[in-house]
């Protein structure tokens, strides 16, 4: 099993935090993980993007020039990591930072309402979580639990009283997938 992925959109959604849950999540179930962020001076509100690696076999290189599965969060991440998702491979955008739609046939994609989903969670800061369960849900590459263990390693001991919120913001996104 190997699984590249990159998660991209705005400084401040949450994108690099994401990536990071999920290499940690690689670890605690074993895998070989590689996480390799990438942003532009302005953090907040400018683009960026992280590239996670999960795998069985030892990584041989971070760098990638496609992905098995992209996770976009805004119209600039579409338009750069759409073509370059492999084919057969899944696309997971949030409509509400979308004016084009994706527009390949040959990959599956899901659009997933994370917005409004964190909204109804009455918390903002879920909306990364949002979509790590969507992810989760098209592709299982590592168990809710070691997600939530990756949680207890990422977020400093003052916000652990967040976790079981975070935890139903991960399942309120793998319901919002067939």
């Amino acid at each position: 099993m190997k699984e590249e992925i990159v998660i991209a959109g705005f400084g401040g959604q949450g994108v690099l935090s994401m990536g990071k849950i999920l290499a940690y999540a690689g670890l605690m179930d074993n895998l070989e993980v590689t996480w390799m962020p990438s942003y532009g001076p302005e953090q907040r509100g400018g683009t960026a993007n992280v590239t996670v690696i999960l795998s069985d076999k030892p990584i041989s290189s971070p760098v990638l020039d496609s992905y098995d599965t992209a996770v976009v969060l805004n119209q600039q991440s579409l338009d750069k990591f759409e073509s370059k998702v492999k084919p057969g491979g899944t696309l997971i955008y949030d409509p509400s930072g979308i004016h084009r739609l994706p527009e390949r046939t040959d990959i599956r994609v899901v659009p997933v309402d994370a917005m409004t989903a964190s909204i109804e969670l009455k918390n903002s800061k879920t909306y990364n979580m949002v979509l790590l369960g969507s992810l989760l849900k098209c592709r299982p590459v590592v168990e809710i639990d070691a997600v939530i263990r990756g949680l207890r390693k990422t977020l400093p001991e003052r916000h652990h009283h967040l976790i079981p919120l975070n935890e139903e913001a991960l399942r309120k996104g793998m319901s919002l997938v067939d």
